[in-house]
């Protein structure tokens, strides 16, 4: 099997991947299903030998590329400013206080 190249967008698919796979979404999916396969019924196990790992599979799947395609265009690459702490604060009030004011 040929290695991909690492790349900024392939570390940050890794972090998103590794975030889910500790997740207590993923932990709560399992434990409600008793730690088994929905499918074939067989528990998982960790006993030297009879090692079974079960998974989480994301039905209809999830879209990696669509949400790094995301996270690029909206936390990594728009027009970004340095502001200090409170510029900082003063700005997202300002525009908390425009969203209001469409709902209205």
């Amino acid at each position: 099997m040929i290695k991909k190249p690492i790349t900024p967008r392939s570390k940050v698919k890794n972090a998103l991947r590794k975030l889910w796979l500790y997740s207590r979404e993923r932990r709560k999916v399992i434990k409600d299903h008793d730690n088994r396969c929905v499918r074939c019924g067989v528990k998982g196990s960790v006993a030297k030998g009879r090692e079974v790992k079960i998974e989480v599979h994301h039905e209809p799947g999830i879209d990696w590329d669509g949400i790094l395609d995301l996270i690029y265009e909206r936390i990594l690459n728009p027009p970004q400013i340095p502001l200090c702490h409170e510029c900082h604060e003063k700005e997202h009030d300002h525009e908390h206080k425009e969203a209001e004011q469409k709902v209205v």
